[in-house]
């Protein structure tokens, strides 16, 4: 441990797999308590056992965030769990991609009610506790907000707003005390991106193996990156060694963002 996270509690969105699953074990191997939302009961106990085993406390709370009272209801089964909060860490929430005429108003008002409403409804519930705290939220967006895509309308037009939130809430949390700051992840091997080589492999007739270095190829970078990428870099910025961090919007990407 190096980020000194004992005894803070952490409350991770979309915490039953890939990023938020990392994220969540990476804040209890720096000695946080954390509390698990996300839709699915099974994998949440799954996780929070995990932490369990690090000798660590681990609450979940089964939320479906599009719910527009879930948000507090998420907040308040930390409360009631652990007494505080001093972390969120917004991650859930998954948009549809797709030809631009393809895309239905439900698409539309999905991809905005579960990522965008989601971290701005849980933002809002949480920071009474943060103000409190003196805490920290981390935004997990995306570098799709950074170059237009025409398959990517609804994510990159969400992970875009999003930007500004972070922006706008950082601006508030210098006089409340409230650090916030976000992580665009480029290309992360999770279980969505194994499913695009797969989408690529059928549309291109080739094999997984060699979409998947196709996929790499138009990224032009080095490899691929990891849940662990994330959450590292995400324990960091919630701990004291980041205190001058203040509405940073971190592309974590492995270069793929090249403009400025």
């Amino acid at each position: 441990m190096e980020f000194g996270l004992q005894g803070k509690v952490a409350l991770i969105t979309g915490a039953n797999r890939g990023l938020g699953e990392a994220i969540a074990l990476e804040l209890a191997r720096e000695g946080a308590h954390v509390v698990l939302v996300a839709r699915d009961a099974a994998k949440l106990e799954s996780v929070a056992m995990e932490v369990g085993a690090m000798q660590r406390r681990a609450a979940y709370h089964v939320a479906d965030l599009r719910r527009l009272e879930e948000a507090q209801a998420s907040v308040d089964a930390a409360i009631k769990a652990f007494g505080r909060l001093d972390i969120l860490v917004n991650n859930a929430g998954a948009t549809k991609r797709g030809d631009f005429f393809d895309l239905t108003e439900d698409d539309w008002d999905d991809g905005y009610a579960l990522k965008f409403r989601g971290y701005v409804r849980m933002t809002r519930a949480a920071w009474p506790h943060l103000k409190a705290n003196g805490g920290s939220v981390i935004n997990i967006i995306g570098i799709g907000a950074r170059t237009g895509s025409e398959e990517f309308t609804i994510g990159g037009s969400v992970n875009a707003a999003l930007l500004y939130f972070t922006k706008a809430m950082a601006q508030r949390g210098i006089k409340d005390g409230v650090r916030v700051n976000a992580i665009n992840p480029g290309h992360i091997e999770t279980e969505r991106l194994v499913r695009n080589f797969a989408r690529t492999a059928e549309r291109d007739g080739i094999s997984l193996d060699a979409a998947r270095a196709q996929i790499l190829a138009e990224c032009g970078t080095s490899r691929f990156g990891t849940p662990a990428d994330i959450a590292r870099a995400c324990a960091f910025l919630v701990s004291n060694k980041a205190e001058f961090f203040q509405g940073s919007l971190i592309d974590l990407d492995g270069g793929e963002t090249r403009g400025l």
